[in-house]
């Protein structure tokens, strides 16, 4: 299939999100779709795909303009939208969500369920998945249930397939499988629009690049004519400075402790014991399945502990309260902000003031003003882009979603931050964002727990570095002992020694 994508305008009332955009993608292509949240990329996808027209500009398919694109017309035509949020639906099995609105059906127009799962079953079988056609979609970890709507694209033989941050919940041999499919269907001449903000990627799977900021066309060409630092220099239209954060902040980590964990034990962990002290930041990290994302709800209260004890300087908490944990001063980020983060039938504004509502609102009504104030301040701290408190936070970039939510627990006025993967699904720009205020709430006394599994990120804020592997702790690394090596080494249970 070519592409070609003229002048695309796209305004929402004041705002415009795309002036005069140009994108081109040829058959057999690999093409990455580069920008900062917000910039544009996926509300250019959004008008290919049909999701709604554009205020100007016309979109050329194999040399023939396609008018009223619509999410229907999009899909006659072969092209697959896998969207950066999940679009599944929990109550239905797995083959069920692949083929819904696409049913197979008998002359009678009942659905034939045993096509759709021996057809079902075996795209997910040559993606080299261990995923069963017939389990519910609610019993799926969330890396699974980001393959599923992979193969769901590629059940259907498309042509072109939008693939919006497809790897954020996968491991590295999940990320290789993805790559070789995709490799595999290119020689076939499918093409693929790929969005992300992990460098490393674009610059192993993508053919070319067409880079957009603000709304604008930056640049196109072919990827093995740039190097990852300048791309970054296109994205965020400045020349980028690869300083590492935590090297340039002052000492500040005191010798007070204010979280003791002793011997927590749960599902997937055990024996889990460290203490968390004034102005520090400690990084959890593990390969997927050594248990530190199920360590992050338990610390919060959100999933159960069977055994251990955690404290604070107020005493001892009950970790199966949330509100338990919240009183005692403890915030959480989670991870998957649309399923566990945002409240997206809620504006912008709503969303930054649940946490102060549920700990701190003592008031019988809601003042407007100080919630627009209360917003206005953290919109000011995190340069959050919006254009109307009012607006639903599903208007709103991820990356810009995400700092809604850590504008959220800021309100509590929490001495204890847990954040789980804070920086999922963010662009280059808005993770420094976030490193910086890590590291200053660090600085003002504020103790923060932060679970990654990017190095760069463990080594930008992390004054330690706790390595998890099979459930347990396989070793802590002290600030001069942390690299990449080390990391890994402790991740995958090796004997090796510790290099400082």
């Amino acid at each position: 299939m070519k592409l070609d994508m003229q002048g695309i305008r796209m305004e929402f009332g004041p705002v415009t999100a795309l002036q005069d955009v140009d994108f081109h993608a040829g058959p057999g292509e690999i093409h990455g779709l580069l920008g900062e949240n917000g910039a544009g990329k996926t509300t250019l996808m959004n008008i290919l795909s049909g999701t709604f027209p554009p205020t100007a500009g016309k979109i050329m398919i194999d040399g023939r303009e396609i008018t009223g694109m619509t999410p229907q017309k999009s899909k006659e035509m072969k092209i697959r939208f896998i969207h950066q949020e999940l679009n599944l639906c929990n109550d239905l099995k797995v083959y069920e969500n692949m083929y819904l609105g696409e049913e197979i059906t008998n002359a009678a127009g009942l659905v034939n369920k045993k096509a759709e799962i021996a057809r079902a079953q075996e795209v997910l079988d040559g993606m080299g998945i261990k995923i069963n056609a017939t389990s519910l979609v609610a019993d799926l970890e969330t890396a699974k249930k980001q393959l599923v709507e992979i193969a769901k694209a590629l059940l259907f033989q498309s042509e072109l397939i939008i693939m919006d941050e497809p790897t954020t919940a996968l491991n590295n041999q999940e990320i290789n499988n993805l790559f070789g499919i995709m490799r595999g269907l290119k020689e076939q001449g499918v093409s693929f629009i790929y969005i992300s903000h992990k460098m490393p990627e674009i610059f192993t799977i993508c053919d070319k690049y067409t880079v957009l900021r603000d709304g604008k066309f930056i640049e196109t060409g072919l990827i093995q004519d740039i190097d990852e630092h300048q791309a970054t220099e296109l994205l965020i239209g400045k020349t980028f400075i690869n300083a590492n954060l935590k090297e340039l902040q002052e000492p500040c980590v005191g010798e007070e402790a204010v979280l003791t964990v002793e011997r927590l034990t749960g599902d997937t962990f055990e024996d889990i014991s460290f203490e968390l002290h004034k102005g520090e930041v400690i990084a959890i990290t593990g390969l997927q399945g050594a248990g530190s994302g199920e360590l992050a709800t338990a610390l919060f209260g959100a999933t159960p502990a069977k055994t251990g004890t955690v404290k604070t300087r107020k005493g001892a908490l009950n970790t199966r309260s949330i509100k338990d944990v919240m009183r005692h001063g403890m915030a959480m980020v989670p991870c998957n902000r649309k399923e566990r983060g945002i409240l997206p039938d809620l504006s912008i504004r709503d969303n930054n003031s649940m946490a102060f509502f549920t700990l701190l609102h003592k008031k019988f009504m809601i003042s407007n003003k100080e919630e627009t104030a209360r917003f206005e301040k953290n919109q000011a701290k995190l340069e959050i882009k919006v254009g109307s408190e009012n607006d639903p936070i599903t208007s709103l970039s991820g990356g810009n979603q995400q700092k809604v939510i850590v504008g959220r627990w800021l309100e509590t006025e929490a001495e204890i931050l847990i954040m789980d993967n804070p920086t999922q699904g963010i662009d280059v720009g808005a993770k420094y964002a976030i490193y910086k205020l890590i590291l200053e709430l660090a600085s003002q006394g504020k103790s923060i727990l932060v679970f990654s599994t990017e190095f760069p990120e463990i080594y930008q804020i992390a004054d330690r570095c706790l390595v998890m592997y099979k459930g347990k702790i396989s070793g802590i690394l002290e600030r001069e002992e942390m690299s990449e090596a080390n990391v890994m080494a402790l991740s995958t249970g090796s004997k090796r020694e510790v290099v400082k």
